[in-house]
């Protein structure tokens, strides 16, 4: 029987298209898609258990893979199969979850996974900027309960020009390269690099990407109705209890207030507000608890968010006693490690990293195979988050995603900042001893100056800062240098780094709708202003790159022959310069 199809085309204007199509491949999945741009083809397919399971989260898994196939290659290695996943793989897995995530019924706690796999590559298209749309257009032909269509666009600038989903020649002459979510009415992640640009800059972009999501929400609507879109499944929602709400808020919330208005430190403030949550508990007879005590903590919880929230909002102060745009206190050290090329130790509040530096040769190179990607990076950075650094203890399972998200972040921020003629290979290692707020901003910040206690002739130093916004109506402040308690509990966390000249790196979440772009304008600026302040800090520290490496550091020296020299140089067959090497 020949299956009946169901496609959308999208039309990007300069003569380039986007297809969806349904109803071919991979029809017992509860949502099935093959996404095409010139060659590439994604296939994404979405199933959701029926069966409600036991956790206390959405256990939702987002999985891409590349296959080799695809380039028409085998996987490299003695292993010709495609194994774990890459690091590249796993970067595509994050910007995926974080704008699906969000947009799932809070209540809905049925294990879900969505799978994107690569089965033609086009070597013209950056299959991970289809990765958001496939996803989401599987979504919409299934029954599970979800917000709205979304998707995601990267944005380049060539010669002046916005670029959409450009390939990646097109990308190595553009100063921007972004990856932008969203919904047909709200921006809600943004992930990039930039080659400092402005405030303004960055929010054009986003605007120009945004546009070109909208068109691609409402062709998911048109397939979907055009499919026969299944009515949405019923689930058990949350219990709810006014009554018992309205006991925990009259217990919690004005003892909370008055913690968060303390100014604690954050072992002393999770220790009274643990208080609080056993005194609510103490409130309810062992039958109320046997029956309601998940309800009760969820209460809890909302309320405690309620409290600091209106804090914020009210009286413009913090949970650590800060106003709104105050930064922690810094201090830093450099050359910290004897036996190492360079170190440095960076501490904001209670947040420290400590980065390495290791010099070597281009066989140190980083390879990357990946059957979108074949090259090499001279420069790279690998961040470790061992559980010590907040004061825990579990079992280590190898590098996790979000450490290899925040090492890349932190690697773009930096990148760009080193000369195209250095000749080292360079591996910057931040190890992150403690940790209140972001790790990553704080890995960029002693990155940069183990580079300059290594030697290495950075064009410009680099600083980051992590930033927050509260928004409650037409009320809303913008956090600098944010805890960690403050990214769970705002409408926005957002980390941007940069020279003193401009931004040259991004990662964004927006959890508020229809944010305006000129609160997202002023929330830069203020975040530029906590750069600078950072950057001061760093340049006191080191105001320049050391002229040297370091006497124990590998020495490359780089000579020009003259054309009229090479062969005297090369030797006859090649026996001069074996005998050098």
């Amino acid at each position: 029987m020949i299956p009946q199809v169901f496609k959308e085309v999208i039309d990007l204007g300069d003569g380039r298209t986007i297809s969806i199509e349904t109803g071919k491949l991979a029809k017992q999945a509860h949502g099935s898609v093959v996404v095409q741009m010139g060659d590439a083809m994604l296939l994404c397919t979405v199933v959701s258990s029926y069966k409600e399971s036991t956790m206390d989260f959405f256990p939702l898994t987002v999985d891409y893979r590349e296959k080799f196939a695809a380039a028409g290659r085998y996987p490299g290695g003695f292993f010709k199969r495609e194994a774990r996943p890459s690091d590249g793989e796993v970067l595509t897995m994050r910007i995926v979850d974080r704008v699906l995530r969000p947009l799932f019924p809070s209540d809905y706690k049925t294990e879900t996974q969505v799978m994107i796999q690569l089965m033609s590559h086009d070597e013209n298209v950056m299959p991970d900027a289809l990765a958001g749309l496939a996803a989401s257009a599987a979504i919409q032909l299934s029954d599970i309960p979800f917000e709205c269509p979304i998707s995601e666009a990267r944005v380049g600038r060539v010669n002046g020009a916005f670029v959409l989903n450009p390939s990646r020649a097109q990308l190595a002459e553009s100063d921007i390269d972004m990856i932008i979510g969203a919904s047909a009415d709200s921006v809600m992640m943004v992930e990039g690099e930039m080659k400092e640009i402005s405030e303004e800059d960055m929010a054009d972009a986003i605007k120009f990407a945004h546009e070109a999501i909208k068109v691609q929400c409402a062709a998911q609507l048109k397939l979907a109705e055009a499919f026969g879109k299944k009515p949405v499944r019923e689930y058990a929602p949350a219990p709810a209890d006014e009554a018992i709400e309205a006991k925990v808020r009259e217990i919690a919330y004005q003892n909370i207030y008055d913690i968060a208005k303390g100014g604690h430190g954050k072992r002393e403030r999770s220790e009274a507000f643990s208080a609080v949550k056993d005194e609510v508990l103490a409130a309810f007879s062992e039958e109320e608890l046997e029956a309601n005590e998940g309800l009760i903590k969820t209460y809890f919880n909302k309320i405690e968010k309620e409290a600091v929230r209106e804090l914020t909002l009210a009286e413009g102060l913090r949970l650590d006693g800060r106003k709104t745009t105050d930064i922690r206190p810094i201090w830093c050290e450099i050359d910290y490690l004897p036996s190492v090329h360079g170190s440095a130790i960076f501490t904001r509040g209670e947040t420290q990293a400590l980065a390495t530096v290791t010099l070597g040769t281009s066989r140190e190179a980083n390879m990357i195979d990946m059957p979108s990607f074949e090259g090499e990076e001279k420069f790279y950075l690998h961040y470790n988050f061992p559980p010590f650094s907040t004061g825990e203890a579990h079992p280590l399972r190898g590098t996790s995603r979000r450490e290899i998200g925040h090492g890349n972040l932190a690697q773009r921020a930096l990148k760009n900042m080193i000369p195209a003629d250095c000749p080292y290979t360079v591996r910057i290692v931040s190890e992150v001893l403690e940790s209140n707020g972001s790790s990553s901003m704080a890995t960029v910040c002693a990155g940069t100056m183990a580079m300059m206690d290594a030697g290495i002739q950075m064009t410009k130093p680099v600083s980051g800062i992590a930033m927050g916004l509260i928004s409650e109506g037409d009320r809303y402040a913008v956090l600098s240098d944010i805890l960690g308690d403050e990214d769970h509990l705002g409408d926005m966390d957002f980390k941007v780094t940069g020279t003193a000249d401009g931004i040259t790196a991004c990662q964004m979440d927006i959890k508020v709708k229809g944010m305006p772009y000129e609160i997202l304008i002023k929330a830069l600026k203020q975040a530029r202003d906590g750069r600078l302040h950072i950057l001061e800090k760093l340049t006191d520290t080191i105001a320049q790159p050391k002229a040297d490496v370091k006497p124990h550091a590998p020495k490359i020296i780089t000579t020009t022959i003259p054309n009229s020299f090479i062969g005297a140089l090369i030797g006859p067959g090649g026996k001069v310069i074996q005998e050098l090497q």
